[in-house]
C-alpha cells in the first residue's frame, strides 16, 4: 500500500468515528447521562454528556458508514484507491465506540479534577479512537486486521489530533463550542 492509499484509507475508515462527536455537539442539551450523580464529590461525567448527544452522535456515525458503503465503489474509482467496505457490525459498533470513548474520557477528566471543557492533551484528541477501534476489532476481527494495518493506525494517530484541533477551532469560531480545543 502506497502512502496516498494509506492516508486515504485511514481517513475513510475513521469517518464514521470522526463524525459522532461533532454531531453530539450539534444535538446540544438534554438529560445528562450521569443524571447528576457524583463520585468523590465530582460529577461522574458532567452536563456535557447527554442521552441526546450520545444518540445523535451514534446515529450520525452510523449514517456516515452506510453512505460511505453505498458510495464506496464510485469514490474508490475517483481517487484510485481500493477502499474497504463496512461490515454491518462495524457500521453499528464503530460510531458507538467513538461515543463511548468520549464518555470514558469525560469520566477520566472528572476523576483528575478537570472541569467541563478543560483541556486534556492527548486524551481529548484520541478518546474516540480508543473507543472505536476495540469495538471494531470485536465486531469484525478479520476486517479490522485487514483494514487497520500498522501504516493506517500510524496515520490515524497522527492525523486525528490535527483534525480534532481544526474542527474544534472551527466549532469555536462558529459559536458552537465555548473553547477552541
Amino acid at each position: 500500500m502506497g502512502v496516498l492509499e494509506v492516508v486515504v484509507t485511514a481517513v475513510w475508515v475513521m469517518l464514521p468515528a470522526y463524525v459522532p462527536n461533532n454531531a453530539a455537539v450539534l444535538a446540544g442539551g438534554g438529560r445528562p447521562l450521569d443524571a447528576g450523580r457524583t463520585l468523590g464529590g465530582a460529577r461522574l461525567l458532567g452536563d456535557g454528556k447527554t442521552w441526546r448527544g450520545l444518540a445523535a452522535g451514534w446515529l450520525a456515525g452510523l449514517a456516515v458508514a452506510l453512505v460511505l458503503d453505498t458510495l464506496r465503489v464510485d469514490i474508490a474509482d475517483a481517487v484510485g484507491v481500493d477502499l474497504p467496505g463496512f461490515p454491518l457490525a462495524v457500521v453499528v459498533l464503530f460510531p458507538l465506540g467513538a461515543m463511548l470513548g468520549d464518555v470514558g474520557a469525560s469520566f477520566v477528566k472528572r476523576r483528575t479534577g478537570r472541569e467541563r471543557g478543560a483541556p486534556f492533551p492527548g486524551v481529548d484528541q484520541l478518546d474516540f479512537v480508543l473507543g472505536s477501534l476495540p469495538l471494531a476489532l470485536v465486531a469484525a476481527p478479520s476486517w479490522f486486521l485487514d483494514t487497520f494495518t500498522p501504516g493506517v493506525v500510524g496515520v490515524v494517530l497522527v492525523v486525528t489530533p490535527v483534525l480534532h484541533v481544526l474542527t474544534n477551532g472551527l466549532a469555536y469560531l462558529a459559536g458552537l463550542k465555548t473553547e477552541p480545543y
